[in-house]
């Protein structure tokens, strides 16, 4: 496994989630600080929307709209430069969890998750779905059974759409066809054993990887931060882990993505944890950056 060089290019933010790289430069999301920030190469931070519903997923759609999930109040937000910020689709009848990461395909469609149940309340985990909104804002449930989706990719030809199930040892992958239905489920990576959902403590006792924000590069392999890890992988399809990140000072990651000039920057969003009730009042998140070899791919 490979030792990195980090360049801490932020701190001081509460959580960061959702990395993207756009118009050359970082954007990402801070779920305690309820703001969307775009941050310079330099570290040049700019708040870019407020969001009282906790800021998770981006995306963007083909008229350059930002879409960001707001998760305690399942809304998908539309921020139009010219218009403002209007509500694209509101998922509250189709979540059992709060909303969380979201990727949007170049058709404009995005593809959003939730957690299916209260993690912060340690309550019992149980499975949820995956949902599709279309431009015109409808919401389809595209896949169920899935134990909280997270982190997802669409591979360069926008034929595939590959899901984290990040208390699901795993990622699942479907076709996407013409229509926006989803296809030919099957297991990307198996990561651990599988899953038998139970108690939240004996279904955490079975994770291997706690895949989170994750990122597609140019040779089909996935960045994945994992939750319960403190590292960041490099997964290849079939599961085998082929290089890990540490950050220093035993920091947590739980979020990445490849961008920079020539796509070969890796952000990683660092935190000491993730449970809320530490990271609402502490400032104690970074973004650090390191270089890999292979450039970035596919979406988001």
């Amino acid at each position: 496994m490979s030792e990195r060089q980090f360049t801490t290019l932020l701190e001081g933010g509460a959580y960061f989630e959702s990395p993207r790289w756009r118009d050359g430069r970082w954007w990402v999301s801070d779920f305690y600080r309820r703001g969307v920030y775009t941050v310079s190469p330099e570290g040049r931070e700019e708040e870019v929307l407020g969001v009282e519903g906790q800021p998770s997923g981006l995306g963007w759609l083909p008229d350059g709209s930002l879409l960001v999930a707001s998760m305690t109040d399942h809304l998908l937000l539309r921020r139009d430069p010219a218009s403002g910020v209007t509500v694209h689709a509101d998922l509250t009848a189709v979540c059992t969890g709060v909303l969380n990461d979201v990727v949007v395909d170049a058709e404009g469609r995005a593809w959003v998750g939730d957690f299916g149940f209260d993690l912060m309340a340690f309550d019992d985990p149980v499975t949820a779905s995956l949902k599709r909104v279309d431009p015109d804002g409808t919401v389809s449930v595209v896949a169920e059974g899935l134990i909280f989706p997270n982190g997802a990719v669409i591979t360069d030809d926008g034929a595939t759409l590959i899901v984290g199930e990040t208390l699901g040892n795993r990622y699942t992958s479907f076709t996407i066809a013409a229509d926006g239905s989803l296809r030919n489920r099957g297991v990307w990576a198996a990561l651990g054993p599988e899953v038998t959902l139970g108690p939240a403590l004996d279904t955490f006792a079975q994770l291997r990887v706690a895949v989170d924000g994750c990122t597609l590069d140019a040779e089909d392999h996935i960045w994945a931060a994992d939750a319960i890890g403190g590292r960041c992988i490099r997964v290849a399809r079939g599961g085998d882990i082929v290089d890990e990140i540490h950050p220093p000072g035993g920091l947590g990651v739980f979020a990445c993505m490849l961008g920079g000039s020539e796509g070969r920057t890796l952000l990683l969003c660092c935190a000491p944890d993730y449970f809320a009730a530490n990271r609402r009042q502490a400032r104690e998140a970074v973004l650090l950056t390191t270089k890999v070899a292979v450039p970035h791919a596919g979406l988001p």
